[in-house]
């Protein structure tokens, strides 16, 4: 199951994510963390230090690896460089479960508290200018169009604040995505603006609350959000002991929040993927980006790499 958190900048987004991530590490889920935001705090988030955070490798400095990996010996695909974000798999490409070894999980992915973490990496100065972030996210769009996970196979992302998923088709590749909102007029209208965007493409789409505190603020988020709000992370002395560099066991967060996490994973586990809509709405966003950008940047007809005759589900993956 692939499953996005997604939220107004400084909603807690990461936090939840995070939290979220240990639940299921903790209940012995197999787990893979993706870091997609701008601003890339998972892995602290998740226990480790700041030194070993900024020594993590990244997707985005990989990106011909990954390109090279997964093409695989596709015909319509005669070079790593004739690839995009969005290229998706056909017949011959490489494709990937999300626990296996391969050497792009090899040189992108480590382990970190029971979970195998990877990050798309920082927007840095020598980015400013010269460069979009979403250069950096596109790498991890790659390798979820070409990732096979099954049932009880966790991939979390945390991704870009605000409506910036849309720069492309990743808000698409999600089983759920939950939107962390604050009780605050700002954070609900974060949300509709996302629900908005998101109505035609089938997205499932999940209110979280955040920070709340009192009656008030669910009063409010239920007022504003309806049936849409899933439930509600309370004020929390476990998270505050971890913004202060205390780690402790998720076991130990406030029972309300622990059942609020038992919900959201039962409404991950209630879904059912359509692998044919998954390929159609990536073959469609991989024929908007060729016409609007890659066919000129790459000088190659890329909606020639869409294999017609391909959908890409379990069934298509080697036997073992």
């Amino acid at each position: 199951m692939k499953i996005a958190f997604v939220g107004k900048g400084g909603s807690g987004k990461t936090t939840l994510s995070s939290l979220f991530v240990s639940y299921l590490a903790d209940a012995g889920k197999p787990v893979l963390a993706i870091d997609a935001d701008i601003n890339q705090h998972l892995a602290v988030a998740l226990g480790a230090t700041e030194e070993q955070a900024l020594a993590w490798p990244t997707l985005g400095e990989h990106m011909p690896l990954i390109k090279d990996h997964l093409r695989g010996d596709n015909p319509r695909i005669p070079s790593a460089a004739a690839m995009i974000k969005t290229t998706p798999p056909g017949r011959g490409s490489r494709l990937v479960r999300p626990f296996e070894d391969n050497p792009v999980f090899d040189a992108c992915f480590r382990p970190l508290g029971g979970v195998r973490l990877g990050v798309t990496g920082r927007f840095d100065e020598d980015d400013l200018g010269v460069a979009c972030y979403h250069s950096k996210v596109g790498a991890a769009e790659l390798l979820l169009n070409h990732l096979v996970d099954g049932p009880g196979e966790y991939v979390v992302m945390d991704m870009t604040a605000g409506a910036d998923a849309f720069a492309s088709g990743l808000f698409t590749r999600f089983d759920v995505t939950f939107l962390v909102c604050e009780p605050t007029l700002r954070s609900v209208g974060v949300y509709r603006q996302y629900a908005d965007h998101a109505r035609d493409f089938g997205v499932r789409l999940v209110a979280i609350g955040n920070k709340v505190t009192d009656a008030d603020d669910v009063a409010f988020l239920t007022d504003q959000l309806g049936e849409a709000l899933l439930g509600w992370m309370s004020a929390s002395g476990h998270v505050r002991a971890a913004e202060r560099g205390t780690t402790r066991p998720i076991g130990e967060l406030e029972p309300d929040n622990l059942s609020t996490l038992a919900t959201m994973l039962s409404t991950v586990d209630a879904e059912t993927r359509d692998w044919a809509r998954y390929q159609r709405q990536g073959v469609e966003f991989h024929l908007r980006n060729a016409r609007a950008w890659g066919n000129g940047r790459t000088g190659a007809d890329l909606e020639a790499q869409v294999d017609p005759e391909f959908v890409l589900d379990p069934s298509v993956l080697p036997a073992h």
